[in-house]
């Protein structure tokens, strides 16, 4: 005896839902952003790229120096370390945040 197996469809109902003017209807776009939003924003893009470079191990290792001194080092080494990265640390200079690596304050 041998029973035959259907398909998973056959056990439910196929139930179609009607499509509402709503759905087809396109969302507003959301507001521009407020000027502290973008300020924070760029702080937050500033800070990631910064991580990267902490990250990035062709620029040597990063524990016990600061971001300036790590770029600095890899510049005398020739390797190449990005332009844009010692521009914002210059800029930033006083600023504990941007001047420290990512791991600064794990202890060695």
């Amino acid at each position: 005896m041998t029973t035959r197996r259907g398909l998973i469809t056959d056990s439910f109902k196929v139930v179609k839902k009607a499509r509402t003017a709503e759905k087809q209807e396109k969302t507003p776009s959301p507001p521009p952003p407020q000027d502290e939003d973008e300020t924070e924003t760029s702080r937050e893009e500033e800070l990631q790229k910064l991580r990267q470079f902490d990250l990035d191990w062709r620029f040597g290792p990063c524990t016990g120096i600061s971001r300036l001194e790590r770029w600095e080092r890899a510049k005398l080494h020739d390797l190449n370390p990005p332009e844009e990265i010692r521009e914002l640390l210059l800029q930033t200079c006083t600023d504990p945040e941007y001047s420290q690596s990512l791991w600064s304050e794990y202890p060695f």
